[in-house]
């Protein structure tokens, strides 16, 4: 089933969102707003998440706050990955999440948390094992990015080769699982931590992985899992069909759908980073997702409504 929708991944980061061409977030801002909107005309009691910020930063949130995005939200996320990408330690988690509590009342997520094996696959597993000792009971959902490795041969279109060095390539050892679907040393470190540990993995158009995906999470006891819609996919041939495969295949699990990405041929400038040239096109896209797989009241909530949050903050 699907448990919450969040709107948009990693919008302070530039291989998700486009700073030059919306340097204040005000049309972010109005695009979510929309969107959050329409899901609510949909199904009201569904709650939405702003999607995962990285890095980690309090002033992004004031100004979401400022700009009435978390006032159309029902809770907010972080990313952090700081045996490779972040310039903090490890052990600073508790004190990272605390910096978002101090500037808004939401609950605060952990969409998408994880350690590579780019180094060893030895540091993977301490690192899991770390993770789950640092934030278990300190966050509602804890997503671990990611089930598999990226296959080499497909472009990690959000990082960025030519200018980061190693940085690019340790996106594609993130996995618990190598390519080719045999385990590393961090898979045993994670399922000693499940249910309270999902799974963050992001399933690419019509993804072969997908049913061994499912038979690995019941295995591993996983109980809920972020993915994604892409706006961009749902152009392609056979979308819906793709989606509802998608989507039936994971019944079984508390679905967190994302949606983002802008097709090339909607946004302001051809990329999915790309503010779209026409807001309501995303809401409308955000709609007709949860109209097919999460229907509910199509009501508004009343205020103070407390059953529209999923989860309670910790």
């Amino acid at each position: 089933m699907i448990e919450a929708v969040m709107l948009w991944n990693e919008p302070n980061n530039k291989s998700h969102w486009d700073p030059d061409l919306d340097p204040d977030w005000l049309l972010f801002a109005e695009m979510v707003k929309a969107a959050s909107s329409a899901i609510r005309a949909e199904n009201a009691r569904l709650p939405q998440v702003l999607g995962g910020i990285s890095p980690i930063d309090p002033g992004f949130i004031g100004r979401m706050a400022a700009q009435g995005v978390l006032d159309a939200v029902d809770a907010v996320a972080v990313h952090g990955f700081p045996l490779d990408w972040n310039l903090w330690q490890i052990h600073e988690w508790p004190a990272k999440i605390d910096e978002i509590r101090a500037v808004t009342g939401l609950p605060v997520w952990v969409s998408e948390v994880g350690v590579s094996s780019f180094g060893a696959e030895e540091v993977q597993g301490w690192g899991c094992a770390r993770t789950a000792e640092l934030l278990k009971g300190r966050a509602p959902r804890i997503h671990w990015y990611s089930l598999y490795d990226l296959p080499r041969g497909w472009e990690a279109t959000t990082r960025h080769r030519e200018a980061e060095g190693s940085s690019y390539y340790r996106h594609f050892h993130m996995g618990l699982l190598r390519q080719d679907g045999t385990p590393k040393v961090a898979l045993d470190a994670f399922a000693k931590h499940t249910p309270e540990l999902g799974l963050c993995q992001w399933f690419h158009f019509e993804d072969h992985r997908l049913d061994d995906a499912v038979a690995w999470m019941k295995r591993l006891g996983v109980t809920y899992l972020r993915t994604g819609l892409s706006w961009a996919d749902s152009f392609r041939p056979n979308a819906l069909d793709w989606f509802d495969r998608q989507m039936e295949a994971l019944a079984d699990f508390d679905v967190t759908v994302t949606f983002c990405f802008t097709p090339e041929h909607r946004g302001i400038a051809p990329h999915h980073t790309s503010p779209p040239l026409v807001r309501e096109e995303f809401a409308a896209f955000c709609a007709e997702m949860v109209r097919r797989y999460a229907p509910g009241a199509a009501l508004a909530a009343e205020p103070g409504d407390t059953q529209r949050v999923l989860l309670p903050s910790l």
